[in-house]
């Protein structure tokens, strides 16, 4: 991913709530496995994970923020391999799979959860990723795999 890239798209398709900077970690299959045991209690891979900086914040609040005005609202962790292997099953380009579960990752700091959200966080990400020209959301691409 490149940076610059990465960041002037974000700015583009991003909910006008999300206000700060967050770290995007590119880690192996194996490392996201050891990070959803340690912090999920989940022995499996996962294709992305967010570490909100505060996870009591209000829904579309910033996290934290210091004393110059500087927020960070947490961390994304995407797991390389398994983004390569979705890329390919949806027939998209790597780049286009990672802009993708990156998005994903943002609306979960910025504290939506589409586990108990009643729909909120699928309609939120739609807009975001028709803004930014995906071809599909991964809540989106979820509900196509179920019976």
């Amino acid at each position: 991913v490149q940076r610059s890239g990465l960041e002037q798209w974000l700015q583009l398709v991003a909910p006008l709530s999300a206000s700060g900077s967050i770290t995007v970690a590119l880690v192996s299959d194996a490392r996201m496995r050891a990070l959803n045991r340690r912090f999920r209690g989940v022995d499996r891979v996962t294709d992305v994970l967010s570490f909100p900086w505060n996870e009591r914040a209000p829904r579309g609040a910033t996290t934290l923020t210091s004393e110059t005005g500087f927020s960070h609202l947490g961390d994304i962790v995407i797991a390389t391999g398994r983004a390569s292997r979705q890329a390919c099953e949806a027939g998209h380009a790597k780049r286009v799979e990672l802009r993708i579960l990156v998005l994903h990752g943002l609306l979960h700091l910025l504290g939506y959860n589409h586990e108990e959200d009643a729909g909120l966080m699928a309609r939120i990400e739609k807009q975001c990723r028709l803004r930014g020209g995906l071809p599909v959301s991964l809540i989106e691409r979820a509900g196509q795999r179920s019976p």
